[in-house]
């Protein structure tokens, strides 16, 4: 077996085996911050068997849309991961222009997901569809302005390419800098961790990703939790490969440097969650608004 197909095989094990072991050490962080043991590491792998072992009961108001939602946003997140290099090894899957179809393989996953609350019939899922539709609205644009630095720095409209470049110039290195913050911001939002929501607590005042998936049980329920690993795994590794852009020299160091970046950027994002609390709504869009003007900001310092 040749290395190039070796390095895709872990790249595809990888991603399928690791998310929910993120999800175990952010839970973690924060019960060491509170003072707890806290559940195990393992436990989202758990709880995901648990479910998969029940059966699901659907409402007879729903139709084959509010079914084929979770299958969705597992598919699109996976297909994401295709996209993005892992461990300073090439993507599986690389074209001019893919940044475009990583962007909208999640906003198919939003638009599925939102139309699935909506199919309920729930004033309550309804909410949470048109809160999630308002900040995407914003999420979004600070997303392309982060892979319109990362293009022009690069000069390359291919992932691959544009996460592997090294920093050059000091305007390069603090353009980078800031693009980092804000697709950290954006993971954030994306994957509705605090201070945007929490997926933990059931506050129908500030709930936005939850509520609309309230309905799901059983092995639906479980897709649900695992695409939403999968979709922190995938934008945690576009942050991850960002910040580590140099490489061991050992193809497989590279692969320990990318598992202690993604762990430690686990831990980030607990310490985060331990030391904020959830933003009020009418707070979410400035935050996201001030992802779009770093990622501005970055685009001035390159131009200057």
């Amino acid at each position: 077996m040749s290395a190039p197909t070796v390095h895709t095989l872990i790249h595809i094990l990888m991603t399928a085996l690791l998310p929910p072991l993120l999800l175990g050490v952010i839970t973690k962080t924060k019960a060491a911050f509170a003072g707890r043991v806290g559940a195990p590491f393992l436990q989202p792998y758990y709880d995901l068997a648990r479910l998969f072992r029940k059966g699901s009961v659907f409402s007879t108001t729903t139709t084959w849309l509010f079914r084929v939602s979770p299958i969705v946003g597992v598919v699109t997140a996976a297909l994401a991961s295709l996209l993005i290099p892992l461990g300073n090894h090439a993507a599986p899957v690389s074209f001019t222009g893919d940044l475009v179809f990583f962007a909208y393989l999640f906003g198919l996953a939003r638009f599925f997901t939102v139309s699935a609350a909506l199919d309920t019939g729930s004033a309550f899922e309804g909410m949470g569809g048109a809160r999630e539709a308002t900040f995407s609205c914003l999420a979004e644009p600070a997303l392309f302005l982060g892979f319109l630095v990362l293009v022009k720095q690069s000069g390359s409209l291919s992932l691959g390419t544009m996460l592997s470049a090294s920093t050059g110039s000091s305007g390069t290195g603090a353009s980078i800098v800031l693009v980092l913050a804000s697709l950290f911001i954006v993971l954030l939002a994306e994957n509705c961790r605090i201070p945007f929501d929490d997926p933990n607590t059931h506050l129908e005042l500030t709930m936005i990703h939850e509520v609309m998936v309230l309905d799901h049980s059983g092995p639906a329920f479980g897709l649900i939790l695992y695409g939403a690993a999968l979709k922190l795994f995938v934008l945690g590794a576009v942050v991850v490969e960002l910040a580590i852009p140099g490489s061991t020299g050992n193809a497989w160091g590279d692969w320990g440097v990318f598992l202690a970046g993604m762990l430690v950027l686990s831990v980030v994002i607990g310490v985060v969650e331990s030391v904020m609390a959830r933003l009020r709504l009418r707070q979410v869009p400035s935050l996201l608004v001030a992802a779009c003007l770093l990622s501005g900001f970055g685009i001035i310092l390159l131009a200057r």
